[in-house]
């Protein structure tokens, strides 16, 4: 009898990851999880296609390196707004909330030099009156108040006090997060980093082509190169994973209100599918993706024409000249002319 329930509990379960499989799968989850698992369970092999090999006279060398490097420091930028009867009461409502959060942020070693305020607007608020007449209504705007709206930029150096930053601002009903930045201060090194290892690799594979018969001195080498940098706010996908099948409905023929449903969204950085060299490769929060190609096409010199020699054959003409009594003068003839 308990074998039998646990059967039917396992059967229940498998149903249920099931149908949340095809939910995900409908709403366009990552590709990367229908690919590596959910398409073995829906009986889709995954395929690696190998290209077909073009023998080519030209020799083409591109090389890619990738380093994943974690940011030294952040900004996170919250946007506030504050609404009082006066401008004094204003300024003053958004100052004791922002001393607030610079009290509660220097117990984790946030000081106040780590904290800027950025002013984006300070306005009157109006509404409207309506003033009754006898016959008629009429409508004014008339000042009631003001707005104060600014941007608080708290840079932090530690990703794990990003957490005590959203409290301390949720704690005084700053809700609004406009994004948060990454910088890095070797950038320049990272860069150095990765031409030297290309350059090794480059030399590496130079080798490889002379060991093969190709002597690349007797070809000529164009190239081109780049160098870029990504950071983690360009790499957030999207996705809404549901189940919304009703049997029932369906049966009754009845209309469905749908919900709204929560949208999730997850960090996918670069693939390393495409690089020679992953500098890094194993990350555990979201980074910093430097990357750098260097591309050589090296296509053979044209063969050298020997130049044949020039003979030049002169023929020196000349003339007798005899004269009445016998004797001969030998001139010669000039054929310049």
């Amino acid at each position: 009898m308990k074998l039998t329930k646990l059967f039917a509990l396992f059967t229940l379960l498998s149903i249920n990851i099931q149908a949340q499989h095809m939910g995900n799968l409908n709403q366009g989850i990552s590709r990367q999880n229908i690919t590596s698992g959910n398409a073995i369970a829906y009986g889709n092999s995954p395929r690696q296609v190998t290209p077909n090999l073009n023998p080519n006279s030209t020799i083409v060398i591109d090389v890619r390196a990738l380093q994943n490097v974690k940011a030294t420091n952040y900004t996170a930028i919250f946007n506030v707004s504050q609404i009082g009867e006066t401008a004094e009461t204003t300024n003053s409502l958004l100052n004791d909330r922002i001393a607030n959060i610079k009290s509660e942020l220097s117990l984790i070693g946030i000081l106040e030099k780590d904290i800027a305020i950025d002013v984006i607007s300070f306005v009157p608020v109006y509404e409207v009156e309506v003033t009754k007449k006898l016959f008629s209504k009429t409508y004014t705007e008339v000042p009631k108040g003001f707005e104060l709206q600014q941007n608080i930029h708290i840079q932090f150096t530690k990703s794990q006090q990003f957490e005590k930053i959203l409290t301390a601002c949720a704690k005084n009903e700053i809700y609004n997060l406009v994004k948060v930045d990454y910088f890095i201060e070797n950038i320049t090194e990272v860069y150095k980093n990765l031409q030297t290892k290309l350059l090794n690799l480059i030399s590496d594979k130079k080798e490889y082509y002379n060991l093969l018969g190709f002597k690349l001195d007797n070809y000529n080498v164009v190239m081109a190169d780049q160098k870029y940098c990504y950071f983690p706010k360009d790499f957030y996908q999207n996705y809404q994973a549901f189940n919304s099948i009703s049997f029932q409905a369906l049966k009754q023929d009845k209309g469905v209100t749908e919900a709204k449903k929560q949208t999730s969204y997850y960090y996918q950085p670069l693939s390393y599918e495409n690089y020679d060299i992953v500098i890094n490769p194993s990350i555990l929060e979201p980074v910093v993706q430097i990357g750098m190609e260097i591309k050589l096409h090296f296509t053979p010199k044209p063969a050298e024409q020997k130049q044949e020699p020039v003979i030049k054959t002169e023929i020196k003409h000349k003339y007798f000249v005899i004269s009445p009594d016998g004797s001969i003068d030998v001139k010669e003839l000039n054929t310049d002319h």
